[in-house]
C-alpha cells in the first residue's frame, strides 16, 4: 500500500444498516456541529475479552462507539465499516449511544454469574468524549460499578472524567482503582491539526494533576509518539517534563500503530500536512501496522532516560500497561449494537 493520495471515504448520508432501530438525534448547539447521535438500547453492556488475548483484564465497557476526539491516528476508526459507516468522517462525527448502558450494568453486575472482575473502560473509544457532556452515562455506570464495590480502571484524553472524582475517590476507597490518561505530546500546533476533538494536552496535564492532589495515582499512556513528529530528544524531554510536573506517577510509551482505517485515514493527513515525512513512514510500516520493534525499544529508551531525569521512576499503580493491541475478529454487524454473542471489539490502551 502507497502513502500518496490515500483516504477513507463513504456515500454521503449513509445510514448505519446494522442499526434499524436506532433513534438518530441531532443537537443545535455549536459543540455538536455535524454531528449525530444514534441512541440505541444494547442487550448487554459489558463485554469479555477473547481468553487468548494479551490485555491484563478480561472485562470491559464501551458505552459508545465512534467518537468525536477525531484522532486522525485512531485504531477504531475500522470498527465503524462493522456497521455500514465509513472510517473517516463518519468515525469522527456519526456517534452510536447505548442510552441504556447504567441500567444493563446494574442487572449484569447482580447476576449471581458475575464473578466481580476487573472492569476496564475506554479501550475502544473514549468514553469520556464529547458526547458525554450531554448523555452522563459514565456517571451512571461508575455509580454502579462503585455500590457492588467492582474493581475497574479507566484510559482517557477526556477532562470531563474531572466531573467523576467524587465517583472515583469513593470507588477507591472500596476497590482497586486506575486512572490513566493519554497524552502523547504536548505541542499545541500539533494538537490542534492530529487530535482536534480533544481537549489540549495542557488541559488533560491539569486534570491529571487534580486527580493526584485528591490522592487517586494517576499514570500517562505516552500515546502516540508520531515518528518525525514527536519522536526527537526535545519533544519527548518537553513531553516527560510536563508529566512529571502534573504529579503522574508513571509514564508509559506507545509508538504509534496503524490499523487498516486508521492507516488510510492518517496516510492522507500525513499527506496534507507533512507531505516530507510519507517517504519515512513508508520505510517504516510497508504494508504493516506497527514500526520495526528496533525502532520502539529505542523511543522506550529514551523516554525511559527523560524519566528518570525528571524523576519519574516509579512503578505504574494503575492496571493499564503497554502493550500490542490484540486483532480481534470482528463481529457481524447484527452483533454490533451489545448482544453478548460476540466477544469484544478490538481493544488497545491506545
Amino acid at each position: 500500500m502507497r502513502w500518496e493520495n490515500l483516504s477513507v471515504d463513504g456515500p454521503p448520508g449513509a445510514l448505519p444498516l446494522a442499526l434499524p432501530e436506532a433513534v438518530i438525534r441531532t443537537f443545535d448547539t455549536p459543540g455538536f456541529a455535524g454531528m449525530t447521535f444514534y441512541e440505541i438500547r444494547a442487550k448487554s453492556i459489558i463485554s469479555r475479552v477473547p481468553g487468548s488475548s494479551p490485555v491484563p483484564f478480561s472485562w470491559t465497557i464501551n458505552p459508545y462507539r465512534g467518537c468525536s476526539h477525531a484522532c486522525v491516528y485512531c485504531f477504531a476508526r475500522h470498527t465503524h465499516t462493522y456497521l455500514d459507516l465509513d472510517a473517516g468522517a463518519d468515525f469522527d462525527s456519526k456517534v452510536i449511544v447505548k442510552v441504556n448502558a447504567p441500567d444493563l450494568l446494574r442487572r449484569e453486575l447482580r447476576a449471581a454469574s458475575w464473578s466481580g472482575a476487573h472492569i476496564a473502560m475506554g479501550t475502544n473509544v473514549d468514553c469520556y468524549q464529547r458526547a458525554e457532556g450531554r448523555y452522563g452515562l459514565m456517571r451512571g455506570i461508575l455509580r454502579e460499578l462503585v455500590e457492588r464495590a467492582n474493581p475497574f480502571s479507566i484510559l482517557t484524553k477526556g477532562t470531563l472524567i474531572t466531573r467523576d472524582l467524587d465517583l472515583i475517590r469513593r470507588g477507591a476507597a472500596v476497590s482497586p482503582v486506575g486512572v490513566s490518561f493519554s497524552i502523547g505530546f504536548v505541542e499545541e500546533d500539533l494538537w490542534r491539526s492530529v487530535e482536534p476533538g480533544t481537549p489540549s494536552p495542557r488541559r488533560r496535564l491539569d486534570a491529571v494533576r487534580q486527580f493526584s492532589d485528591a490522592g487517586i495515582p494517576v499514570s500517562v499512556l505516552m500515546a502516540p509518539v508520531l515518528p518525525g513528529l514527536t519522536d526527537t530528544d526535545e519533544s519527548i524531554d518537553a513531553t516527560v517534563a510536563a508529566i512529571a510536573a502534573a504529579g503522574a506517577t508513571a509514564v508509559t510509551p506507545l509508538v504509534l500503530h496503524l490499523r487498516p482505517g486508521a492507516r488510510e485515514w492518517y496516510a492522507a493527513w500525513l499527506g496534507r500536512h507533512h507531505p516530507q515525512l510519507v517517504d519515512r513512514y513508508q520505510q517504516l510500516y510497508g504494508t504493516g501496522s506497527y514500526a520495526p520493534k528496533a525502532y520502539q525499544r529505542e523511543v522506550s529508551a529514551r523516554v525511559r532516560t527523560a524519566a528518570r531525569r525528571h524523576g519519574l521512576h516509579r512503578p505504574p499503580m494503575t492496571t493499564h500497561r503497554e502493550l500490542d493491541p490484540p486483532v480481534v475478529t470482528p463481529p457481524r454487524a447484527q452483533d454490533t449494537a451489545g448482544d453478548g454473542r460476540v466477544p469484544a471489539e478490538q481493544l488497545t490502551l491506545l
